[in-house]
């Protein structure tokens, strides 16, 4: 058993009624997704970082407490625990996330998203891409992925021109396989999976937004409170890509961030730099978790 001086212990009333106000604070984000989606109603938005990152609503939603805390249960298995009980020992009334129960491809992959944020975050960030990388995805027109549900602000003509009058600079994997075939030789960057660790920075607006995915794959030892909060942080990311897309969303209920504008690019390296600053306490509070694994 991990020492008990090891353990932050929680009474069973307290880590019940932790467990309940973050449901609360949750479903703030889940209920509407799951209504829409029982209606068959995207939104473009808020939906997107439950079809993004493939995780299941309840991890965003059933509390667990992190590794190094001691959930008081007298009894096991405990029935108001709503989460996989895969990782935790239960001994000695109480309930924890044993690291012992790791497999060691289970702790590679941990040392690989644990070296991957720190060297993000040892990066001078950039905020000179202006989030130009959703303007040459729908280059050319040939591939508008958002189409469906929101259409383009801009004529096809004047969406190009700005794609081939600026310089693109995306250092993100995940972005720039989404770009248009045209556009890929105008990236500075060539980012690929196996160059993550040498090109991601902490500027950039998905880097920061897969802390979410970091924190959720580090499950259950980031804990859920900073998984809520890591999706919090990525859902204002998104809303801040996608107001400076070339899509029209005030349908939506979200004005565009003009970037093609002197005035909006400068407003959106404003906006970067706010988000950049909350990301790079999240990054650091999710590698000290994973270093409590070690």
């Amino acid at each position: 058993m991990l020492s008990d001086t090891l353990l932050t212990k929680l009474p069973l009333a307290e880590w019940l009624e932790k467990s309940r106000t973050h449901l609360e604070r949750a479903q703030h984000y889940t209920r509407a997704t799951r209504e829409r989606r029982d209606r068959g109603l995207p939104h473009p938005v808020e939906d997107f970082l439950f079809q993004y990152y493939p995780y299941p609503i309840s991890l965003l939603e059933n509390w667990q407490p992190g590794v190094g805390v001691g959930l008081e249960w007298p009894e096991f298995p405990a029935p108001e625990v709503k989460f996989s009980l895969r990782y935790y020992t239960h001994t000695d009334g109480l309930l924890y996330a044993d690291a012992e129960k790791l497999t060691e491809k289970e702790r590679e992959r941990l040392r690989w998203i644990h070296d991957l944020l720190v060297a993000t975050a040892g990066r001078a960030g950039n905020f000179a891409c202006h989030g130009l990388h959703e303007w040459a995805m729908v280059y050319k027109g040939k591939q508008v992925r958002h189409e469906k549900t929101t259409p383009l602000r801009l004529p096809q003509a004047e969406i190009d021109g700005l794609v081939e009058s600026r310089a693109i600079c995306c250092s993100h994997h995940d972005a720039f396989r989404f770009f248009a075939q045209e556009a890929r030789p105008m990236n500075r960057l060539q980012p690929s999976l196996e160059r993550r660790e040498e090109l991601e920075q902490p500027g950039c607006v998905h880097a920061n937004m897969d802390l979410y995915k970091w924190a959720a794959k580090a499950m259950p030892w980031a804990g859920s409170t900073l998984l809520l909060e890591t999706f919090e942080l990525s859902l204002k990311l998104r809303e801040l890509d996608m107001r400076a897309s070339p899509y029209d969303l005030s349908g939506w209920g979200h004005g565009a961030l003009k970037i093609e504008t002197a005035e909006g690019r400068k407003q959106y390296e404003v906006e970067q730099r706010e988000l950049a600053g909350m990301a790079a306490v999240l990054r650091s509070r999710l590698v000290e978790q994973i270093r409590k694994v070690w």
